[in-house]
């Protein structure tokens, strides 16, 4: 587990544990649940960085469909709706991907 050391493993449990079927996802319970949201600013930012598997400086789509394995390498992979919410939900400029400013807010809404 990526984020084993940042996070309480009952709390990233619980919140994979919310999300188990398919097209359950949520990102605000998510964050919520596994306490990210209530992580720094800077710990947010180390977040981003596990999440952007290529080190392109964002988090892309491909990047979003797995973004439960991050937490537990045999989580589910996100549906295609749920991925396309999630970078809607992300992406305030419309650019096709997540910056490291946009995760820190949608962390924190």
């Amino acid at each position: 587990m990526a984020f084993a050391s940042a996070l309480n493993a009952a709390e990233v449990k619980a919140a994979l544990d919310g999300c188990l079927a398919a097209d359950s996802f949520d990102h605000k319970k998510f964050f919520k649940a596994c306490g990210m949201s209530g992580k720094s600013a800077d710990e947010i930012k180390k977040a981003f960085l596990i999440i952007d598997q290529d080190n392109s400086g964002f988090i892309e789509e491909e990047e979003l469909k797995l973004f439960l394995q991050n937490f537990s390498a045999s989580a589910r992979a996100l549906t295609d709706k749920e991925t396309k919410a999630f970078l809607a939900a992300g992406d305030s400029d419309g650019d096709g991907k997540i910056g490291v400013e946009e995760f820190a807010s949608m962390v924190k809404a």
